[in-house]
């Protein structure tokens, strides 16, 4: 069975309603993006972050995978299917997805704010009411905090990502730009005879020696097209 690896980007759930950051009209024209996604800005106002993401989560939860999701979900029928993501939102598992690598963490867990990528103090907040509290202890004592990379920390899952990518008979990018860290640094590992395919309407600069073949759809279109003419599945 090859091996197909996604590389997935705000531009995939920005077709499920999700509120991208860096588009017009994104969450950074409404926040300065130090205040509520770096460390800085949480321990200078930590009230103010967790409201913040609190706000994410409840928006998430009034929203559903789109086509696009499902349809990567549906390939593992017929290849061995990692899905690496810049995304934080949980719309791959919902859609079906099994293996997804989350390298910017996950909006609906909440962690240690000591030690952030302490297993022990990894929880998943209840669908029902996802919310993280002022005075809220992790494991450790420490008040909880979103389990998010925010900019200057580390980014723990890019390893298990890159090997995933060494291994990819097909590599398919969908809504991230190639100029972009860590999508762009991802596809220096793939191997000589890995096929790169890109999924975005716009115009995307990138590596012309790579050999990409571009989809100008967005995601769920995108998709249909590399079904129908670019990566044969038995399974419809």
């Amino acid at each position: 069975m090859k091996k197909l690896v996604f590389l997935t980007g705000a531009g995939m759930s920005a077709e499920s309603g999700i509120s991208t950051f860096r588009d017009s009209g994104g969450l950074w024209e409404q926040y300065p993006v130090m205040q509520v996604a770096s460390i800085e800005g949480y321990e200078a106002n930590p009230e103010l972050v967790i409201n913040f993401y609190n706000d994410r989560r409840k928006q998430l939860l009034d929203v559903k995978p789109c086509e696009g999701h499902r349809l990567v979900a549906s390939m593992e029928k017929d290849y061995d299917v990692t899905v690496v993501t810049q995304n934080v939102d949980n719309l791959h598992e919902k859609a079906g997805s099994s293996k997804v690598i989350h390298l910017h963490g996950e909006l609906m867990k909440a962690t240690s704010s000591i030690n952030p990528n302490d297993s022990r103090c990894i929880v998943t907040l209840p669908e029902d009411n996802p919310v993280i509290r002022m005075g809220q202890k992790a494991a450790d004592g420490s008040q909880l905090r979103p389990f998010i990379v925010w900019f200057g920390e580390s980014v723990p899952m890019i390893e298990p990502a890159i090997e995933e990518v060494m291994k990819a008979d097909i590599v398919v990018v969908i809504g991230t730009s190639l100029n972009v860290y860590p999508a762009a640094g991802l596809l220096s590992y793939v191997s000589r005879d890995c096929k790169i395919y890109l999924i975005d309407p716009a115009d995307v600069r990138y590596d012309r020696s790579l050999g990409i073949t571009h989809i100008k759809k967005g995601a769920s279109e995108g998709m249909k097209e590399l079904i129908a003419e670019h990566i044969p599945v038995r399974h419809e």
